[in-house]
């Protein structure tokens, strides 16, 4: 039961290319952020569509993966956990952000050199 304490699983769609970083003992680093969406109907019986977005890090071979595999708009399905950080901006300010740390990964579409979807 010790592995459930903290474990996300999501499908959806990237919403940028991932910006890829080699760090120190040269170990890749990804960050990229992920929509996940659902449906539902209102009091009015209207379908309303929730956008939900989701900040990603990966490292090593689950970077390359997401390095080599994927870009905006492909469709992924991945298992991680929640890492909270703080840090300090440009001006002094402290900043506080939640992130998905990546441990596996499953690209289910990606897009060909013309930008045609594909399926896997």
């Amino acid at each position: 039961m010790n592995s459930l304490k903290n474990k996300v699983n999501l499908i959806g769609n990237l919403g940028f290319n991932p910006e890829i970083k080699m760090l120190d003992g040269g170990k890749k680093h990804a960050k990229v952020t992920i929509a996940t969406n659902e449906s539902y109907r209102n009091a009015k019986g209207e379908r309303v569509t929730d956008t939900q977005w989701h900040n990603l890090v990966a490292f090593g071979k689950t970077a390359e993966i997401m390095e080599r595999f994927t870009k905006v708009g492909s469709k992924i399905a991945l298992e991680g956990k929640l890492v909270s950080r703080s840090y300090t901006d440009k001006s002094g300010q402290k900043k506080y952000i939640t992130e998905v740390q990546v441990s596996e990964i499953l690209v289910l579409s990606n897009f060909n050199d013309e930008g045609s979807e594909t399926e896997n």
